[in-house]
């Protein structure tokens, strides 16, 4: 985004990401299909090929999943998010490719229908290393190709970012799905322990990032009190750096409090693109950036720039003895409020 519009096609930064992100999946594959053939020379290069596909997919699985807290720990990982698409739709074509295989192996040449013989094929469940895992596999597989073609901007808008967002949060669903898929999966193909204690660090690795990440989301919601009437104290005004925003909870509402040139605006701290944290981005060029995906607000009125129409909420604010106070009511979409000098001085008459 920016002050005019410029439509952003694969530029030379994307085609090398993109390029690289193929040939470590490339590399991927081949190093794992010729360690696996010296190790089970028995195995077929079909069956080699279709556990790398697999493999290679909840690998990228994991790194999607943990790019989101990791940004939030440390702003370096955030690059990778501008470009976590690319990670679920490489993941989405691997999962698919690693199923369609997986079906013409084990299900297309007998007598009932693959998809059929599909859901039907296995024991029926009369232990856990005979469980029919395909299934369950095939159910994570279809959420992540559904999440994968809503992916584009054009259904974000047209969905309606809440309901956007609530779609590919079944991507924690998926991943379930997939662990219990591969658990059960490697009980019956594999004697050896590496595979589930692999996949164990993994779960536990993502457990670990996802509640480090949740504990630093909550300093700001602990940290400032219920409101006592119609403003809430967030803070001293030596609080909020210059150029970027100091976080609080008013009222419920995560807002976010912006110094730029000086001057104080308070702005929902919610991005209308993908519920971004608007708190931990940053003003350039006189406008709010969310660190997730680059959309700009003006600290003014909350609205985007031309031709964009996305729009927060503002809060109007005061400065009273150095503190910052909010109004615990955001104001009606797209309303002008002036800056506050963040000065010592009393701005409320």
């Amino acid at each position: 985004m920016g002050h005019s519009y410029r439509a952003v096609q694969w530029n030379r930064f994307k085609l090398r990401y993109d390029m690289a992100l193929i040939a470590g999946v490339v590399l991927f594959i081949a190093a794992f299909m010729g360690i696996s053939a010296g190790v089970h020379p028995e195995a077929t290069a079909e069956t080699l090929l279709i556990r790398g596909l697999g493999l290679a997919a909840i690998v990228l699985l994991h790194v999607i999943l943990a790019i989101g807290p990791l940004a939030r720990l440390d702003r370096r990982w955030l690059p990778l998010l501008y470009n976590r698409r690319h990670l679920g739709v490489t993941m989405a074509i691997l999962a698919f490719i690693h199923g369609g295989f997986s079906i013409l192996q084990f299900h297309a040449f007998g007598d009932t229908n693959p998809i059929v013989s599909l859901f039907t094929a296995g024991s029926g469940g009369d232990s856990i290393s005979g469980f029919p895992f395909q299934p369950i596999g095939a159910a994570a597989l279809a959420i992540i190709v559904l999440m994968a073609a809503t992916s584009h901007d054009y259904w974000l808008a047209n969905l309606t970012a809440p309901v956007w967002k609530a779609l590919h949060m079944l991507v924690y669903l998926a991943y379930a799905l997939v662990v219990l898929h591969v658990a059960l999966g490697s009980l019956q193909v594999q004697s050896h322990w590496a595979p589930a204690a692999l996949l164990g660090v993994g779960v536990l690795g993502l457990g670990t990032l996802h509640t480090m990440a949740a504990l630093q989301g909550r300093g700001p919601d602990l940290a400032v009190p219920e409101p006592s009437g119609e403003w809430v104290d967030v803070g001293s005004v030596s609080d909020v750096p210059e150029g970027r925003a100091l976080a609080a909870m008013v009222a419920g509402e995560r807002v976010a409090i912006y110094k730029n040139e000086g001057k104080l605006s308070a702005i929902s701290g919610v991005c209308q693109h993908q519920n971004g944290p608007l708190a931990e981005g940053r003003i350039v060029d006189g406008l709010v950036v969310c660190p997730w995906h680059g959309f700009q607000y003006r600290p003014d009125c909350g609205k985007s720039p031309e031709p964009f129409h996305e729009t927060v909420p503002t809060f109007r604010l005061e400065v009273r003895g150095g503190r910052v106070l909010v109004q615990t009511m955001p104001l009606p979409l797209g309303t002008t409020t002036e800056p506050v000098p963040a000065t010592l001085e009393d701005s409320a008459p």
